[in-house]
């Protein structure tokens, strides 16, 4: 095993840009915003910093949608403003991870503009054209956001490929001027100074050879040719080669976002041989709360923890030794982790908030924070589908409510409060003052009305706060290599109540306990005599006693 690379011991922050920090009083996050909280992510003591897209977008899809991957969307600022960004961030001892978004563009991109003027121009074979079969689309793919995943243009009267919005069509990767072009943005890139990329959706790269009807569609054309385009026959050839050209000539962090994914699969993008990236972002645990009536993650289902358990200890064992996991909860595309795994009721947030990150961050991986998850913001309860702004919240309530009438208004509102991604996006909860310190305009997405009582100077002025728990534990994983490379064995998996786990090295050991209810419970785990207890969210340790919520962790050895 690879045990001595730095971002095995990194913890990674993830900035959604647009609802960090607003510098100027447009309403929008921005880079000067960034470079002013720089050092409150130092304090916070992580190593590395994942930018969601900040390239030059119409933001079709909120700058998932690029339109020139070398500049930079205006109301985020300037070139010289990422330059800055960087020369500051290196100084303060943090990385730069950029989002690479490779399997599709923006349709305003010039490569795009260039390929639909005509059958024949140099630029056609950057994405996937084909003709009409009987009058109708060429297969019955669907997009990931409603519909199908063709759209005709007039103009050379062909179908283009778009697995997502119809304005992000996908990019040919069996094109090898194409993929030259993706790998010479890539190290120009890293010429300016980055440390890595998280690759969006990059196992879906390779498409279906023949590009065959999904077996997967219903009748009724609802839900995703996703998992069936994942994990084409080229992809890792593809990926080997980026590997090759790009990312072996650099000391970066890499990971794939992989949706569709086995650990079979992520051995092989993620092996410490295989040669493509360090690590994958799987969804399964995101998935255990997914809809019992066939509506994807639009529900309000509370998750099952051996569910949890039995999903969270497959990938730690499967990849010990052999890959390298990703350790997160939430994302820009996730609802909040207290709201969703924890209590984000005033009497267990807090408590249950440090239960989420202890749980998580012992295992074995490279952890990610969202933003706002170090202070336990929330996700939000608004009354109307007119406050949201998410593409994908839009078209499911379109699709199901208006269309469809699958559901009715106010049963797809409670599963909007519990799965939109606009839960994520709200804007960073800075302090107390008017727009919770985020910007001096009107915000681009309405601030959570609790700001007032979660903020981070709140959190800064309390030694008891969500922040300096995580500061504990992040300090922790730079000092104990038992928390990088230790063994993983899940205790009493069939308890629904209780998640406990074993970090095992040659001459020491971790117990960590999470008791996952509000509930005082009581359960016994042998502990050797020199055992201590290095972390807990309660002030005392009340032995076989677990109150609401409450994890602690235990470590004996040398």
């Amino acid at each position: 095993m690879n045990q001595n690379k730095w971002w095995q011991k990194a913890t990674v922050y993830q900035i959604y840009p647009r609802s960090f920090q607003d510098s100027n009083g447009d309403g929008v996050g921005d880079i000067p915003g960034i470079i002013q909280r720089l050092p409150y992510l130092k304090e916070l003591g992580v190593q590395v910093i994942w930018l969601s897209p900040i390239y030059q977008s119409p933001n079709d899809d909120n700058g998932y949608d690029i339109s020139d991957y070398r500049k930079i969307l205006p109301e985020f600022g300037t070139m010289a403003d990422v330059d800055e960004m960087i020369t500051i961030a290196h100084e303060l001892g943090l990385k730069i991870m950029m989002d690479l978004v490779v399997n599709h563009t923006s349709g305003e991109h010039h490569w795009f503009q260039q390929s639909r003027q005509s059958r024949d121009n140099p630029y056609r074979d950057y994405y996937i054209w084909r003709d009409p079969v009987d009058g109708h689309e060429p297969n019955n793919w669907l997009s990931d956001f409603g519909g199908s995943a063709w759209a005709f243009d007039e103009k050379t009267k062909q179908y283009y490929l778009h697995l997502f919005s119809k304005k992000q069509p996908d990019l040919n990767w069996e094109n090898p001027a194409l993929r030259e072009a993706i790998y010479e943005t890539m190290a120009w890139w890293l010429n300016k100074g980055i440390d890595g990329f998280r690759m969006d959706v990059i196992n879906l790269i390779s498409k279906q050879t023949g590009l065959p009807n999904d077996p997967n569609v219903n009748a009724d054309n609802h839900g995703s040719s996703m998992t069936f385009v994942a994990n084409g026959p080229k992809v890792h050839q593809y990926l080997q080669e980026m590997n090759a050209k790009v990312l072996s000539r650099n000391d970066i962090i890499t990971v794939g976002e992989t949706p569709g994914v086995t650990t079979s699969d992520a051995i092989q993008y993620a092996g410490f041989d295989s040669h493509e990236l360090q690590m994958i972002f799987q969804f399964e645990h995101t998935e255990i709360d997914n809809s019992r009536e066939g509506l994807g993650k639009w529900s309000d289902e509370r998750f099952n923890l051996v569910d949890l358990k039995r999903i969270l200890s497959k990938w730690q064992t499967a990849l010990d030794g052999k890959a390298w996991n990703s350790l997160y909860w939430n994302n820009h595309d996730r609802p909040r982790v207290v709201s969703r795994f924890g209590d984000d009721s005033e009497a267990y947030r807090v408590v249950s908030a440090k239960m989420l990150a202890t749980t998580l961050h012992f295992m074995q991986g490279t952890p990610y924070i969202y933003q706002g998850e170090e202070i336990g913001m929330t996700n939000v309860d608004w009354s109307s589908i007119s406050q949201y702004q998410d593409i994908d919240t839009l078209n499911a309530y379109q699709d199901l409510v208006v269309e469809q009438q699958r559901v009715s208004p106010e049963r797809m509102m409670t599963y909007i409060h519990h799965s939109s991604r606009d839960n994520a996006r709200t804007p960073m909860q800075w302090d107390d003052s008017n727009q919770a310190g985020f910007t001096k305009g009107k915000p681009w997405l309405a601030v959570n009305s609790n700001y007032e009582t979660i903020n981070v100077a709140q959190a800064l002025a309390d030694q008891q706060s969500i922040f300096y728990f995580y500061k504990k534990i992040i300090a922790l994983r730079q000092q104990m290599p038992l928390i990088t490379n230790g063994h993983y064995q899940v205790l009493d998996m069939a308890d629904s109540e209780v998640y406990a786990y074993k970090r095992i090295g040659v001459d020491s050991e971790l117990l960590v306990i999470s008791n996952f209810t509000n509930q005082t419970l009581t359960r016994h785990y042998t502990l050797n005599d020199g055992a201590n207890m290095i972390l807990s969210n309660y002030d005392d340790d009340q032995g076989d006693t677990l109150r609401p919520y409450e994890s602690k962790v235990y470590f004996e050895g040398t």
